[in-house]
């Protein structure tokens, strides 16, 4: 089990499954979100996943036709990325309180890259989202 929780501390959750893996995301919608280089997303099942507190702190913003993004009304931590056609959802690593250890990690939608981000750390790289 692992929990995490916005910058405020205000919304809290928990997930119910293994994190096995993180994907950094280079597409130009999270690093907007974000406000970085790329986001970092662990990607986790949706019935493993569960506000705990703050739920009625959540906005949402539906960045595309699939895609909703949530985030803390108070402090605008980003939590989520929940795309309506599977049944995952991406969890924002930086928001995790519990350690994760040394995980498989992978780069994705480096085609839209930040032109003044260089990847140098050898991980796999994907233009797409596989």
């Amino acid at each position: 089990m692992h929990t995490g929780s916005c910058l405020c501390g205000i919304v809290k959750y928990r997930i119910d499954a293994p994190i096995t893996a993180l994907s950094h995301c280079h597409c130009s919608m999270c690093r907007k979100a974000h406000g970085a280089a790329f986001a970092t997303y662990a990607s986790v099942p949706l019935e493993a996943f569960h506000f705990t507190e703050g739920k009625d702190q959540l906005g949402a913003h539906h960045s595309s036709e699939h895609v909703t993004r949530t985030f803390c009304k108070r402090c605008g931590a980003n939590l989520q990325f929940v795309d309506n056609r599977d049944h995952t959802v991406g969890v924002t690593a930086g928001t995790l309180d519990s350690p994760l250890g040394v995980l498989p990690q992978k780069h994705i939608f480096t085609g839209s890259k930040a032109d003044w981000y260089e990847i140098r750390d050898g991980l796999t790289q994907h233009t797409g989202d596989t």
